[in-house]
């Protein structure tokens, strides 16, 4: 848990969340794709699926589930090729419409963003003004929606702004946000993942308040240097600042299986929660990496990587999807017998999060 270093005003945080980005521009560009289940990035036999949108998530279809599952939910849906560079572009031009508001802004990926608008250069005092007005611009300039949560912290903005997808807003008020938290189930929480919810509810965590009933200690017994992290969210606490610099940083992940994977798609599937817990640490220390490394040791424990350098950072569980799946179809997987498999991250920037302390503040 970050510790305050000093006493600040309570700021006014909007997490900003395109609806499906990529594959809403591939829609918007292509009026054939419209209305129609599309998945961007993969293939009908090989490869993963980077974005999917509504229409193809009716079917169960997700990024990260290989492709091959996703034509077996939904046999008609559509794989278009990820255009990387068109969503960076238009990526710069929804981040100019947020520098027109304030200079603190914080991207996650290409397709979000915290803003901190306590002081913006509009000089509204409405922090859900400024996010309806961010909003109503981006449909009107670039025909895409977008979601937004306002709160007092980047951890209630980003979960604000997941309540209500697509084309949602959400407000979590300062006098709402501990009661908030504590009606929140626990799979909700951003920060806690699958395995951790898992892990949680058979500790009978379920709920916010649950979490919120057991001690520092006990978390961090429980759950290692996140348990501290956990103990400040159950009390709607979180000091980072939202702070564009950057620093340079390392990051990866791996696991061990207890049977080895022996198909393709068993290793894609394995990658997807592997690819999510590198994403969840890349972005907590606001760090993000232009190459990604595939790690593979097998039963007899001879190791091999792969590895792909882009030309820009990997801001987006998207595109490590996409790369990954680019990379096991580097080499031959079929019939190996996998015991291993990791990914990490390098070429990185990274930002060393600020401090400070919420008070109370009108929205």
């Amino acid at each position: 848990m970050n510790e305050p270093s000093e006493l600040t005003e309570v700021r006014k945080i909007i997490h900003v969340d395109m609806d499906a980005f990529y594959a809403s521009v591939e829609q918007r560009d292509n009026p054939d794709l419209r209305g129609k289940p599309v998945a961007v990035g993969g293939s009908r036999q090989r490869g993963v699926v980077a974005a999917a949108s509504y229409e193809a998530r009716k079917y169960g279809v997700h990024s990260a589930m290989a492709s091959a599952i996703a034509f077996r939910k939904c046999p008609q849906i559509i794989f278009v090729k990820p255009r990387f560079d068109h969503y960076s572009a238009i990526s710069k031009q929804i981040r100019e419409i947020f520098h027109d508001y304030t200079d603190l802004v914080e991207p996650l990926s290409l397709d979000e963003a915290y803003l901190d608008v306590t002081h913006n250069k509009k000089g509204v005092p409405s922090a859900t003004l400024i996010a309806k007005e961010i909003r109503a611009r981006i449909k009107a300039e670039l025909n895409l929606t977008a979601s937004a949560g306002i709160s007092v912290n980047k951890f209630l903005a980003k979960v604000a702004s997941d309540l209500n997808k697509p084309d949602g807003l959400t407000l979590i008020p300062p006098d709402k946000a501990v009661e908030f938290v504590e009606q929140l189930p626990i799979h909700k929480f951003h920060g806690i993942g699958k395995k951790t919810a898992e892990k949680m509810h058979k500790l009978g965590i379920n709920h916010g308040a649950d979490l919120k009933a057991w001690s520092l200690e006990g978390l961090v017994k429980k759950f290692g240097k996140a348990g501290r992290w956990y103990y400040a969210i159950a009390r709607a606490e979180d000091h980072r600042r939202v702070n564009p610099d950057r620093i340079r940083k390392s990051i990866g992940a791996e696991r061990t299986f207890d049977t080895d994977k022996t198909t393709k798609e068993e290793m894609l599937a394995a990658l997807g929660p592997i690819a999510e817990k590198v994403f969840e640490r890349s972005e907590r220390a606001n760090s993000y990496g232009k190459t990604l490394t595939l790690k593979v040791k097998f039963s007899n424990f001879e190791q091999i990587t792969r590895s792909k350098t882009q030309g820009h950072y990997l801001t987006s569980l998207d595109e490590i999807h996409e790369v990954y799946g680019e990379l096991m179809d580097s080499f031959d997987s079929e019939g190996a017998q996998v015991r291993l498999l990791g990914l990490s991250l390098s070429n990185l920037n990274t930002e060393q999060p600020g401090l400070g302390v919420q008070l109370t503040l009108r929205f």
